[in-house]
């Protein structure tokens, strides 16, 4: 293989790859980069046997060809490079990476072991890359991160007529965003890791194509496609949780009161805890503690209906704010320790609906 291509481009695709793929540590097969050079460009792709990735570049090849070497000592190689243009060839058992003045090889590794990258499961839709990016920042954060309970550390990737729906939750709160769906030959219905939707919403530019069969997932965008082996378990949804009894609806601007949690709760309990009063037009948030002391904060708000006055955690409550800045909420309240539903007074391009679990009430001080 020799082939010469531009810098930053090729450092791009192997940085993105890599976030993708993180490769297994214990097998340097399964860490490694596959580079495959054809007349097309070159492609750049990784399989760990739970997910794959691959992506194309253009480029001058001089000779065609495929080696597999060890990802990060390459990414991190390119990175740290700063002419424009970069010339990879094989010389014996190395791939050396040259440029004017300067040359680098790492070793080749055998591309027989290599699983090599499937094709992935056809497209059964389409959604806009801005739309899916903004969606995935809030959902995929509402993950649990204990892989012991693999189920909530998911996202539940599911089409719904022209609408795509995505829920996740840690079982204390749940998310649940809807964004327009171009629907193809087949339904999309799938629970996949957050950790990588996380990471494939920074990435993410124009159209995303979305793809399930049995046990993977397909996103395709640009010149990049990553598969995912989907999770196992009943799939998440909020049917589960009892929604219809609410008694107090209260509107409010987001920011006002995710600003009055965070400086409330700098005086909370170990558990967090910040109450909030309902009153008629207005919330009172409270919280005390023997150690830290007190504090209360008043916030302007409309008030309808009873005057249900729950506890939360403050990290919970200020993450469930933190999508809807810099406009109005609703939030609508149940009784005892029934979930709260939090909403955008206006709706916007993605319909974004957060439950967040009440918490018992911090003790007096």
């Amino acid at each position: 293989m020799d082939l010469t291509i531009t810098t930053a481009e090729l450092a791009t695709a192997a940085a993105d790859v890599i976030r993708l793929v993180p490769g297994k540590l214990v097998d340097p097969v399964l860490s490694g980069l596959l580079l495959t050079a054809t007349a097309q460009g070159v492609e750049l792709a990784a399989n760990d046997r739970e997910r794959t990735a691959r992506i194309t570049c253009d480029a001058l090849v001089h000779t065609e060809g495929q080696v597999l070497v060890p990802a990060k000592p390459l990414a991190e190689t390119l990175r740290a490079l700063e002419q424009e243009q970069v010339r990879l060839v094989v010389e014996g058992t190395r791939l050396a990476i040259r440029t004017e003045g300067a040359r680098f090889a790492l070793p080749l590794l055998d591309v027989a072991l290599h699983p090599g990258v499937p094709a992935p499961p056809a497209a059964g839709g389409s959604v806009s890359a801005r739309l899916f990016a903004s969606a995935l920042s809030t959902v995929a954060a509402t993950a649990a991160r204990d892989e012991a309970l693999p189920l909530f550390t998911g996202v539940r990737v599911r089409s719904e007529g022209s609408n795509l729906v995505l829920r996740a939750t840690d079982r204390y709160r749940m998310a649940i965003a809807t964004i327009p769906w171009s629907p193809g030959s087949a339904e999309v219905d799938a629970l996949i890791p957050a950790t990588l939707l996380a990471e494939v919403g920074k990435q993410v530019t124009g159209t995303v194509s979305i793809g399930v069969d049995a046990n993977r997932l397909a996103l395709t965008w640009d010149d990049m496609v990553v598969t995912t082996a989907v999770l196992d378990g009943s799939y998440l949804s909020e049917t589960k949780l009892a929604l219809s009894e609410v008694d107090t609806h209260v509107e409010l601007d987001a920011d006002t009161l995710a600003n009055a949690t965070r400086r409330v709760a700098l005086f909370t309990d170990t558990r967090g805890v910040v109450s909030i009063e309902v009153g008629d037009s207005h919330l009172r948030l409270r919280t005390a503690d023997r150690q830290t002391g007190e504090a209360e904060e008043s916030v302007k708000a409309t008030v309808d209906g009873g005057r249900t006055s729950p506890s939360y955690q403050a990290r919970y409550l200020t993450d469930a704010l933190r999508p809807f800045a810099g406009r109005r909420v609703h939030l609508a309240i149940q009784p005892g320790m029934r979930a709260t539903v939090v909403t955008a007074v206006e709706a916007g391009e993605v319909d974004l609906r957060y439950i967040i679990m009440p918490m018992l009430p911090p003790k007096t001080a």
